[in-house]
């Protein structure tokens, strides 16, 4: 169960540590674990869908940026995962090669 990461793959989001505090307010260690579900996001540059395992909140500011290509062009490099950096730099590539085609 542990072997695949509990980071996502866009924003970097990975699990917190807090406490249950019980009614006697007794405090004990727990995680909080992001909310994560495989997507299958559509790359409109590239052409091409690809599968990432991203947090909701994620989804929804795709939505909100408007789509795959726009939030990776802003994107900080230290939050993406590899895969997600491979992605941006072919799309980098795409977008450059547009560029100086036009």
């Amino acid at each position: 169960l542990n072997t695949m990461s509990r980071r996502c793959e866009l924003t970097g989001v990975g699990p917190m540590v807090g406490h249950n505090v019980s009614h006697s307010n007794i405090k004990t260690k727990r995680r909080f674990l992001p909310a994560l579900s495989p997507a299958t996001l559509q790359s409109d540059a590239l052409g091409q869908s690809f599968k990432l395992r991203v947090s909701n909140a994620a989804l929804r500011t795709l939505d909100f940026k408007g789509g795959l290509d726009a939030f990776l062009v802003k994107a900080r490099d230290e939050q993406l995962s590899p895969r997600a950096l491979k992605i941006k730099r072919q799309l980098k590539a795409k977008l450059a090669e547009a560029k100086a085609a036009a």
